[in-house]
């Protein structure tokens, strides 16, 4: 099966966006998907991570990427069924499907959640140069598990800059500090923000006394390296539980 056969038996088709959600997505590099998750469905997942989290330990998140100030997950894709909608939900297909083609997999599926007091990124781009605006490699979805406000580690984003040709390493001289043209991504739990992961982004400071948490689905071309590799990681109850559009999103296919 390719991934084109893939995304249209999953139903992630071209038409499930509106003329006005491709043309933010392309002008502004993210768009905001309220409602995807049901207030069970958030509630199922944030238990998971938490699960997960006290069962990883120290060792949580090393599979990919461990960070001070948070709690990070990795390798999603086999520690729970109820990650599944993170890879083959139609509509946020759709929309990576818009950025990135049809010839696209999954990269990793992530958790990152934001303790008090720490959280706070650099802008960066997930993507180690510029890129010429269309000619896109990556792209990312968050899943807010909780509401993401101003005062608890909300991402910020440029709007635009995956059209700039530029990287915020080469552009900025302090990423960390206040960009003049950032937008704080705030709404509610169950929402999931697609953002070109060419768009300058990052997390921002948490101010509360709890973790902010979300998930990341990232994408990437078919041509191009896996964050994790999905084949090598894969078990066979994860593999046995997927259909086989869902195992050709992974590239897990035989």
């Amino acid at each position: 099966m390719t991934s084109e056969e893939a995304l249209a038996q999953l139903g992630a088709m071209p038409g499930l966006l509106t003329d006005e959600e491709r043309a933010h997505l392309d002008e502004q590099g993210y768009l905001p998907l309220p409602g995807i998750l049901s207030p069970a469905q958030v509630q199922t997942l944030r238990a998971r991570f938490e699960e997960l989290v006290a069962e990883e330990g120290d060792e949580a998140g090393s599979e990919v990427h461990q960070e001070a100030g948070t709690n990070r997950l990795s390798d999603l894709v086999n520690k729970g069924a109820c990650f599944e909608i993170c890879f083959t939900h139609p509509k946020v297909l759709a929309c990576i499907r818009h950025v990135l083609g049809h010839s696209l997999r999954l990269s990793s599926l992530n958790g990152r959640a934001a303790l008090p007091g720490a959280g706070l990124q650099g802008l960066h781009a997930d993507w180690g140069a510029g890129v010429q605006p269309g000619d896109y490699y990556v792209c990312n979805s968050i899943w807010l598990l909780t509401d993401f406000t101003e005062e608890n580690g909300a991402t910020r984003v440029v709007p635009g800059s995956n059209r700039s040709g530029q990287h915020p390493k080469d552009a900025l001289a302090d990423a960390t500090a206040p960009h003049p043209d950032q937008k704080i991504l705030t709404a509610p739990a169950g929402t999931v923000v697609i953002f070109n992961s060419h768009t300058w982004h990052g997390g921002t400071l948490n101010r509360t006394a709890t973790p902010r948490y979300g998930l990341h689905s990232y994408f990437t071309r078919r041509d191009q390296k896996q964050q994790t590799d999905q084949q090598k990681f894969i078990r066979p109850e994860s593999y046995n539980r997927l259909s086989e559009a869902a195992r050709t999103i992974l590239d897990v296919s035989n």
